[in-house]
């Protein structure tokens, strides 16, 4: 009866165990999954007129302006880009700003820096 009893409590730690297991594993997949959507919220408010936009527009400008030859054709798509959306956005009632977000460009991000107090050399404690 006893050797009964043990082998129920084993039982029931391992399926326990194995429960816990696999609800730890989800939360790491969800923050993932919560920060790559973050990232593209982010990416997305950089383009003007964004909030006018579905997905599948703000993909096409995306690729369009990815696969502009030269820094003019950028300047033109992103001209054009710009007066669809302000018109859009008369159309909607809606009220845009008159110039694009002060963006940083691709690969710039928030930049550190040193800051007060950084880098290797004296200046610190002495």
């Amino acid at each position: 009866m006893q050797q009964k009893y043990c082998h129920s409590l084993l039982a029931g730690v391992v399926l326990a165990l194995a429960a816990a297991s696999a609800w730890s594993a989800d939360p790491v997949g969800t923050k993932a999954q919560q920060q790559t959507q973050t990232q593209q919220q982010v990416r997305d408010q950089d383009m003007y007129g964004y909030q006018l936009m579905t997905p599948q527009e703000r993909d096409a400008h995306r690729a369009k302006m990815r696969s502009a030859k030269t820094v003019e054709e950028q300047e033109r798509i992103r001209a054009e880009h710009h007066t669809q959306m302000q018109i859009r956005a008369k159309e909607r009632g809606v009220t845009i700003p008159d110039e694009p977000p002060a963006g940083h460009g691709p690969g710039m991000g928030m930049g550190g820096g040193m800051g007060p107090g950084g880098g290797m050399g004296g200046g610190g404690r002495k």
